[in-house]
């Protein structure tokens, strides 16, 4: 069973969220916040497997509780929830630890697909935002871009074999438990694996490291 908190601020999109959840049985909704500091206060409280935090909230943003979330909580996952697809909003909540990121408009069974995959430890994009985030990697000139490539790949190299073989795993999206299957090691094992390659990387989530994965070339996208 998922455990999970839900939080914006408006009464009517909790409704429709709720609906849209209470169709897969594996997710349970423990707490709900209509506000950022609310959602801090209550995933400390309840230790939610996932917080699924709209962007906009009184008190404390999604951005800010995110942020304040993987503080306090880090084995809680965080997808970031919103109608807006700002780059800048990409951005800041990647670079706040969130390790999903759909919006609103999206389709309902991205959202649970979204549950599910940070739930088992992976991250998730959703379709379009995967896309903001390629044509901005891709968007600079060639220069630039040349210089990204070199700058992911000398990053890589500090990586042992098999490590970049988990990352390479880990930027197409696998969960642990997948890439144990893969690799043919326990999952604990692929969670030491994970540490380790974001340590030396010094990124903040799998997201980031699957960002320098495909600069580095290391997945098919």
């Amino acid at each position: 069973m998922i455990r999970l908190l839900l939080a914006d601020d408006e009464p009517m999109i909790r409704a429709g969220i709720r609906a849209i959840l209470s169709a897969d049985a594996d997710i349970e909704i423990v707490a709900e916040a209509a506000d950022g500091r609310a959602a801090v206060q209550l995933t400390q409280r309840h230790r939610p497997d996932v917080a699924l935090l709209d962007i906009r909230m009184p008190q404390l943003d999604g951005l800010a509780a995110t942020m304040e979330i993987r503080r306090t909580t880090p084995n809680t996952g965080v997808i970031v929830l919103t109608t807006f697809g700002e780059d800048s909003y990409i951005a800041d909540a990647l670079g706040n630890g969130a390790s999903g990121f759909l919006l609103k408009s999206g389709d309902p069974r991205e959202l649970l697909a979204g549950i599910h995959a940070v739930a088992a430890g992976a991250a998730y994009l959703s379709p379009e935002v995967a896309k903001k985030i390629i044509a901005e990697l891709n968007s600079s000139g060639a220069a630039a871009r040349k210089t990204r490539i070199a700058t992911a790949q000398q990053r890589v190299e500090q990586l042992t074999n098999r490590e970049r073989e988990v990352l390479s795993l880990v930027g197409s999206g696998l969960s642990n438990a997948e890439i144990a299957g893969r690799i043919h090691v326990v999952e604990g094992t692929v969670k030491t694996y994970v540490s380790a390659i974001l340590s030396r990387l010094a990124v903040k989530n799998r997201v980031q490291a699957a960002i320098v994965a495909y600069q580095a070339g290391l997945t098919d996208d």
